[in-house]
């Protein structure tokens, strides 16, 4: 037991979590304990996730462009981009069709009034510009884009290079063993590093349950359960039916081996840093192929956000309703689309879809009160619709993953007819 790494983050999680609630409630005027731990606690798991996102960068670049190296062809690579972006945009429209569903059928907020009994009216939505998000995936100076860790503009350079670099393989095999030896350090960083994880676990829970007020969320209780409920949801229920729906991984398999991402992911409520965490699970858990993995986890991080999409979702029918400004039937169609491009850029940092609810309501006309309540349970929430979208990342690329060996086997099945 204590050999299973998933083992470890979860005795770390729950451990952590149990003491530093314990702490908050039990012995809050112990100040070594309440101040000096606490703040120990929050620099160790501040160390660990920067230790995690200091290899994001250079991992994303070098596994993309192994992953585009490693294609038969570069037909292959434009099947399997559009494949993928394909399969993550339809995972992100459902979830905000589902969610829409569930608000409307539920009205989350209905009866509670945060408005001080003045009602407000919601001014015009107005769009994100989806012109400058496309235009922004093309960085102008390449290294300000991996210095600020911009994953569209990082995702875009390692696709080009990756292409010139495959067309050229021939002339440049030095070139391209120097990225796949690459490749092998960051993997093993990367195995260096989540030997910690039990501890930067331990430590960031541990900061958690020291800090989260319970009483606020006694409050809104309803709005909680009613988002918790749905994300959980997702990850235990309609993920693995759609993996054993469309590969011969069952669900209770892909559940089992989506453990220890799940755990970690609750831990950091980071998609960027649970990169790695997805990557091994998908290579060496799932027998997806590298190549696979290498492009469509650092594309699902950024882009793949069906938790965030549920999660903005049900947030702003909520804060809509409980502030006595329901969404109308007609406002519906310009809201939808602003949730989806809002969810795509997100981001995947801790409070990516706090930020995002933060646009749409100051979009809307709503008082800043109602970011100041959505701030407030950010945290609770975030862990968990983090786990929803790497869990997504991970069951779109099993379906990807097993499309391609379909193809691959027509293609070999073709050839020897053919011979």
């Amino acid at each position: 037991m204590t050999k299973s790494l998933s083992t470890r983050i979860f005795i770390g999680l729950f451990s952590g979590l149990i003491l530093g609630s314990f702490i908050q409630y039990f012995l809050p005027q112990v100040g070594f304990l309440s101040g000096t731990v606490v703040d120990l606690a929050s620099g160790v798991g501040t160390m660990f996730v920067n230790m995690i996102m200091m290899l994001v960068v250079p991992l994303v670049f070098v596994s993309i462009v192994c992953g585009v190296l490693e294609l038969q062809d570069l037909r292959s690579f434009g099947r399997l981009g559009g494949k993928t972006f394909g399969f993550y945009i339809i995972n992100t429209v459902v979830a905000i069709f589902a969610a829409l569903c569930v608000a409307l059928l539920l009205s989350p907020g209905r009866g509670v009034d945060m408005s001080g009994g003045s009602g407000v009216e919601i001014t015009a939505t107005e769009l994100p510009n989806l012109v400058q998000l496309i235009v922004g995936i093309v960085p102008s100076n390449p290294i300000a884009a991996f210095s600020s860790g911009n994953m569209l503009q990082v995702i875009f350079m390692a696709l080009l290079v990756g292409g010139v670099v495959k067309s050229m393989s021939q002339s440049v095999p030095l070139l391209v063993q120097g990225f796949q030896e690459g490749n092998k350090v960051m993997m093993k960083l990367i195995s260096v590093v989540m030997q910690l994880a039990p501890i930067g676990v331990f430590a960031l829970m541990l900061k958690l349950g020291a800090t989260l007020e319970a009483a606020l969320f006694f409050s809104v209780l309803e709005y909680l359960v009613l988002i918790l409920g749905l994300l959980l949801l997702w990850i235990f229920v309609v993920y693995p039916f759609a993996v054993s729906l469309f590969t011969p991984v069952s669900a209770k398999a892909f559940r089992a081996k989506t453990r220890e991402q799940i755990l970690f992911s609750l831990s950091t409520a980071s998609s960027n840093a649970t990169i790695p965490v997805t990557m091994r699970t998908l290579t060496e858990k799932l027998g997806v192929k590298r190549a696979v993995a290498g492009f469509g986890v650092p594309l699902g991080a950024t882009m793949n956000m069906g938790g965030v999409s549920i999660y903005i979702t049900i947030a702003i029918f909520f804060v809509a309703n409980s502030f006595g400004a329901p969404i109308a039937m007609d406002q519906l169609p310009a809201l939808l689309f602003s949730i989806f491009l809002l969810s795509v850029g997100a981001g995947g940092v801790p409070g990516g879809g706090m930020v995002m609810i933060g646009v749409l309501i100051h979009q809307m006309g709503l008082p800043v009160e109602a970011f100041v309540i959505v701030a407030a349970l950010d945290r609770l929430i975030d862990m968990v619709l983090t786990s929803c979208n790497v869990v997504g990342d991970t069951a779109v690329l099993t379906i990807v993953d097993a499309t391609e060996k379909a193809h691959d086997a027509e293609e070999a099945q073709a050839l020897q007819s053919n011979a």
